[in-house]
């Protein structure tokens, strides 16, 4: 089921893959739409799961709006589509910018949130390497070609959209490691052994996780569910599958978990 449904006043596209088994939302990408993660990683975890996805404000089939782009927000439309599609909590799966989001969503509405996964995600500006972000280098014009196939908004407005998120790529989320520990629910952060956040940057996202979980993937970029999704989709479905805390032969972090 793929339909637009209304969410707090605008025309949101919503597509529920269906599943057997708890829900699953995943969470694009910047300057990227639900299809990226659907068509990859989306039909290995429907095996397990009910499995949903949304386009954001001005990215894939959804509209935009004279507002710029704010994590803050977009954090607001995933609590909606939890709350009037999904009916509660649900596992968050977020990419990139999907994984910000879910970071917000579990800090402002931890009620929400069974587990989360992030993917190549920052929790600070600062944790990325600088990338080329130019409009004509292939990734952009991959990105914009996308774009312009699904958006209502016609290929004219590629530009608007591209310098709202730029805009809050260099200056946003601003999160800080005090914030990431408030998280509770078991977190697996996965990326690439060549992402543009940086490895240090990630260690630290997962050091301050409380229940943090860490899969480094060699040979993968920040494209990760692009390149490799049967191992993506295996590490996410064996994490939300599995018992918690994990239980392993030697733990040193886990130590005090193993002793409760």
């Amino acid at each position: 089921m793929a339909k637009h449904l209304d969410i707090d006043g605008h025309p949101t596209w919503v597509e529920d893959l269906g599943g057997p088994g708890e829900p699953l939302l995943l969470l694009h990408g910047g300057l990227s739409n639900s299809d990226d993660l659907l068509k990859t990683i989306g039909p290995g975890l429907s095996e397990r799961f009910r499995v949903i996805a949304f386009d954001r404000r001005g990215h894939g089939y959804t509209a935009d709006t004279d507002v710029d782009f704010h994590y803050a927000d977009m954090a607001t439309e995933t609590i909606r589509v939890l709350e009037n599609v999904v009916g509660g909590p649900a596992h968050l799966v977020g990419w990139s910018d999907g994984g910000i989001v879910a970071l917000l969503v579990a800090l402002r509405q931890p009620e929400l949130v069974r587990k989360l996964v992030v993917i190549g995600t920052n929790y600070h500006y600062n944790g990325t390497v600088p990338f080329d972000l130019d409009p004509q280098s292939p990734i952009a014009q991959e990105l914009g070609r996308a774009y312009i196939e699904r958006s209502p908004d016609g290929p004219e407005h590629l530009d608007v959209v591209f310098g709202k998120s730029v805009a809050m790529f260099t200056t946003e989320p601003t999160l800080t490691t005090t914030d990431i520990a408030q998280i509770t629910q078991p977190v697996l952060v996965i990326v690439g052994d060549d992402d543009v956040v940086t490895l240090p940057h990630t260690l630290s996202l997962y050091e301050a996780l409380p229940e943090g979980q860490l899969a480094v993937v060699p040979g993968a970029s920040h494209g990760l569910p692009l390149e490799q999704p049967e191992t993506v989709a295996g590490l996410i479905s064996n994490f939300l599958a599995a018992a918690e805390p994990p239980r392993t032969f030697m733990p040193i972090r886990r130590a005090r978990q193993t002793d409760s």
